[in-house]
């Protein structure tokens, strides 16, 4: 009798790069201590919510609708959600953004017009609004309770009930809004314009603009944060690299280059490196590079972060984001990679085996049906998470 291997397992037995999406090999079943170990983590099941069209809206690279990958079986695809319904002569609406909650057992994806809520336990589209001033790259509150929905490069953000789509308020900043994390703290929401180079803190009690860190050298893109909340680490146009930020102070801390590349054209977003992510742990920092191809990687248990090497992709990486436990990292050109060995191990595809990618997409894990943890499309740091 034979049973799936442990996710560590797969990634122990995979570390030859492979070219598409690979089946976890089966090994006789465990006796004793190990089994019941090993069972007890296999009643937890990790999935990959990957949300198309995630590349502009190119459906060429996954089509429409949220593909669900089963991570433990090497990233098998399970599933498609369908979201929107296309009519004819019209083109897809681009995804801007994905959250999701285990505590409310939501998923949440957003167009540059509206906002789709998905109950994760059914899959059914449990509501679908749209907003005058458009959607952005969003983020919620730990609880799952609230959302922060920047218009489309727009002048604010929408403070909405995560429950309902309801608007409670509006945060004004004339900012170009666009990036959006809320802290694990639950007490603080970080909002990125597109025309500005400050990143600017709200307070999620009073939902009002209380801080602002910076100015950086140039407007911010994507960008993430540390599990304290102490640091952040953006991507600004024209830098191949990243600029670091003290939350507290508000000061720029320091600006890191990446070394022995070079700027180059790139197909999206109009800036060298768009995608940057902590690992959990905080250990390492992965900042993407759209003209080389390239993700970079730099220890980061050291002020300024030092360069440490660079893996090369299939394509220009225009995102990057890691599971929960920060055993895998995903850029958006889909590929899978260990970040113990650093290899590609896996490569996302669809129903005919044609390459995924997507720039929106999160770790949910379930357990019985239920979800009981959910990732962040932002890779931010969780040591707050694992000291707690």
């Amino acid at each position: 009798m034979i049973d799936r291997l442990t996710r560590r397992e797969f990634l122990a037995l995979s570390g030859t790069a492979l070219s598409s999406a690979v089946v976890a090999p089966v090994l006789p079943r465990p006796e004793g201590r190990r089994a019941t170990a090993l069972f007890a983590a296999r009643r937890e099941q990790h999935f990959l919510y990957v949300a198309e069209p995630g590349i502009r809206n190119y459906v060429e690279w996954g089509g429409v609708g949220v593909l669900v990958y089963d991570i433990a079986d090497g990233f098998r695809l399970v599933r498609r959600i369908a979201t929107l319904f296309t009519p004819p002569q019209e083109s897809p609406e681009a995804i801007k953004g994905v959250c999701a909650s285990a505590a409310t057992g939501r998923l949440y994806v957003s167009t540059p017009r509206r906002l789709l809520c998905i109950d994760l336990r059914t899959d059914a589209v449990v509501w679908n609004r749209t907003y005058d001033a458009g959607c952005d790259r969003m983020s919620m509150t730990p609880d799952g309770a609230t959302i922060y929905l920047p218009s489309l490069e727009g002048p604010l953000w929408y403070v909405l009930d995560a429950a309902n789509g309801e608007e409670i308020t509006r945060i004004v900043t004339n900012s170009g809004a666009h990036n959006t994390i809320c802290g694990p703290s639950g007490t603080r929401a970080y909002l990125a314009g597109l025309r500005s180079p400050l990143l600017r803190v709200a307070d999620t009690r009073s939902r009002t603009v209380v801080r602002e860190v910076g100015p950086f050298s140039n407007v911010i893109r994507p960008f993430t944060i540390d599990g304290v909340e102490r640091r952040c680490f953006v991507n600004v146009n024209d830098l191949l690299g990243f600029e670091v930020g003290d939350l507290q102070s508000r000061k720029l801390l320091h600006r890191v280059e990446v070394p022995g590349f070079t700027k180059g054209p790139v197909k999206r977003h109009g800036c060298p490196s768009h995608g940057i992510g902590l690992t959990p742990d905080e250990r390492e920092l992965w900042v993407c590079d759209g003209a080389n191809s390239r993700l970079h990687l730099f220890d980061a248990t050291v002020m300024p972060p030092r360069y440490v090497q660079s893996i090369l992709l299939r394509d220009q990486p225009g995102w990057i984001t890691l599971t929960i436990d920060g055993t895998l990292a995903i850029p958006s050109t889909g590929e899978v990679i260990d970040t113990r060995s650093k290899q590609i191990i896996a490569s996302l595809a669809d129903e005919a085996g044609r390459p995924v990618q997507s720039e929106k997409l999160l770790e949910v894990v379930s357990e019985g049906g239920a979800p009981v943890r959910a990732g962040d499309q932002f890779a931010i740091g969780r040591h707050r998470e694992r000291s707690a």
